[in-house]
């Protein structure tokens, strides 16, 4: 059927619905989670579903039309079909590393991101890479010189691949700024890598993140030129790269976000049809060293992301990297997964599938613009003012730190539902988590020393009355590495008496009514046989007697303040 002036109309009558019929089914739900009064209106909704990144934007729970209302920036990924899949080779043996990289190059690893230093044996780590096929990107440091030279004279005449970065830091001086572009220009191959992976890896936010890699590769295009190299020439030489992460929505936009910010940096430079090249990486600090086998998962949604954010290279770093060298599962996952996104569900096949989403073009654009603003701060002739970039990556670690403290930003395995009885696997020391600050840091050092101790998770009453909360209170506990030993079943205070070893720390677990029945003579009856401080999971008072209790566990709570004063207890 057909609308006004001939616009084709998809849905029947009966399934046209509005904003207010959205508004009215949403708010439905949420009086049944008692997250709405009944009271209070429908469109209560829009604001109890929306969420705040961590640079302040408002990421509505759906996109509507009115999404593309003064949007301030446009433009589309570049890439057309496969990303290039591009494997880590850490620094290490190079014996070794070569074994590695040979593998993930017969496994379908189309480019290497190599990390040397100058003692590096590069015709070791290199032998058997057919370098005419496969790119390889440098990362060597303060010895980006130096490498880049072994590099070049170990390809000799080899035509290099297309792709191929003699990767001078951003932040390198400007003699070897200038002598590693030339040095790319006679070979044809890129020169400069803007990484934004660094300041990621700190714990900057996405829009922090943008901000230092324009203010960083604008320094490259001003030491460059001052260098006799033209801007257009400069840019030609760059690629970006920037962390993605498990949250998919602002990764997508992000990678997006970037591609404008860059087009509008080159604009000013007077600069014309150069496009950004991109390599986006998933995310270090998002990994945990506990229940690793989760990082698969975080690393397949962040790969996703990055697929459609519409990367030109992406590297998806093995599950077992935060524990140590990765072993061969780790390196095959990794690579796997592209293989999965790309060869099985065909993601690399549309073209900016994001594209003209109305929440995905919203977010796109306020990060854009939250992007330039920290660009804005940020940027000096001599490159990015590293006194404000600790001053924003500051403040988002303390933030950050704050809503994984409360669990607002849960870490599954981690902060939520912990194996105290996972065996990790060994991997070999190395160095490649040394500038990391991983999310869950804290909770990451209390695991690694539990207390010898356990806490008395005195269960009241028959299962299914005291499931739930004791669910919830030894899962906390887990994340703080504690153990505990539950009562089980039980009728009455005598019965949690007898259950009962010594613990110094118990923490009752009931129903409200079971609570209010017999809490207070069960709290009264623990301390009598020896404990010393007795938790309740829930409010403070829920045995009606706040002097019952010396302290609460319940949803919202500053879980690591908690378990802090726990673990004192326990000791």
């Amino acid at each position: 059927m057909t609308g006004p002036e001939g616009a084709l109309e998809l849905a029947h009558a009966d399934d046209a619905w509005t904003r207010a019929d959205w508004e009215k089914a949403t708010a439905a739900v949420l009086r049944k989670s008692r997250r709405l009064r009944e009271d209070d209106p429908d469109s209560l909704v829009w604001e109890k579903l929306t969420r705040r990144t961590l640079d302040g934007i408002e990421i509505t729970p759906l996109g509507t039309p009115a999404s593309l209302e003064g949007l301030e920036t446009a433009g589309r990924p570049a890439r057309a079909g496969d990303w290039d899949v591009r494997s880590l080779v850490e620094a290490g043996p190079a014996k070794q590393l070569n074994e590695a990289a040979l593998v993930d190059l017969e496994g379908g690893v189309t480019s290497l991101w190599v990390q040397a230093g100058d003692d590096t044996d590069l015709a070791v780590l290199l032998e058997g890479v057919l370098l005419d096929l496969a790119p390889v990107v440098l990362d060597a440091g303060d010895a980006a010189r130096e490498v880049a030279e072994a590099f070049l004279a170990h390809a000799g005449d080899t035509d290099l691949a297309a792709g191929t970065n003699l990767g001078a830091p951003a932040t390198a001086d400007a003699a070897t700024l200038t002598a590693l572009a030339r040095l790319a220009r006679e070979r044809s191959v890129l020169g400069v890598v803007v990484d934004g992976t660094r300041v990621h890896d700190r714990g900057a936010s996405d829009a922090t993140e943008l901000g230092w890699v324009l203010a960083a590769g604008a320094r490259v295009l001003r030491v460059l030129e001052q260098g006799g190299i033209p801007a257009a020439d400069a840019a030609a030489l760059v690629e970006l790269r920037l962390a993605v992460t498990d949250d998919q929505f602002s990764s997508i936009a992000k990678l997006r976000a970037v591609r404008r910010l860059w087009a509008r940096v080159l604009e000013l430079s007077d600069v014309r049809g150069v496009e950004a090249r991109v390599h986006a990486v998933t995310s270090r600090p998002m990994m945990s060293a506990y229940d690793p086998y989760n990082n698969m998962l975080r690393t397949t949604v962040a790969a996703f992301a990055a697929g459609v954010g519409g990367a030109d290279s992406v590297t998806v770093l093995p599950f077992d990297a935060p524990l140590g060298r990765p072993e061969a599962l780790g390196r095959r996952i990794a690579r796997n997964t592209h293989h999965l996104l790309i060869d099985e569900s065909h993601v690399a096949h549309v073209a900016d599938p994001a594209g003209g989403a109305y929440a995905v073009e919203e977010l796109t654009d306020r990060l854009a613009r939250a992007g330039w603003e920290v660009l804005g701060r940020l940027d000096t002739p001599e490159g990015p003012d590293s006194g404000v970039l600790d001053e924003l990556v500051a403040a988002t670690v303390e933030q950050r730190d704050r809503e994984v403290a409360t669990r607002k930003r849960p870490i599954t395995g981690l902060t939520e539902f912990p194996n105290l009885a996972e065996e990790l696997p060994v991997r070999e020391p190395y160095d490649g988590w040394q500038d990391v600050r991983p999310y869950g840091q804290a909770f990451e050092a209390m695991r690694a020393e539990p207390p010898a101790a356990r806490v008395f998770l005195a269960t009241l009453g028959p299962v299914a009355q005291h499931t739930a909360r004791a669910t919830f209170a030894s899962n906390l506990l887990a994340a703080g590495g504690i153990a505990v030993d539950v009562a089980g079943p039980t009728a009455g205070p005598d019965e949690l008496v007898a259950a009962y070893s010594g613990q110094a720390v118990v923490c009752l677990a009931g129903s409200d009514p079971t609570y209010a029945e017999w809490g207070a003579a069960a709290a009264a009856a623990l301390r009598e046989a020896g404990a010393t401080r007795v938790v309740v999971a829930g409010k403070p008072d829920a045995l009606g007697e706040a002097q019952s209790v010396d302290d609460s566990c319940a949803m919202g709570v500053d879980a690591l303040a908690f378990l802090t004063r726990t673990r004192e207890a326990l000791a």
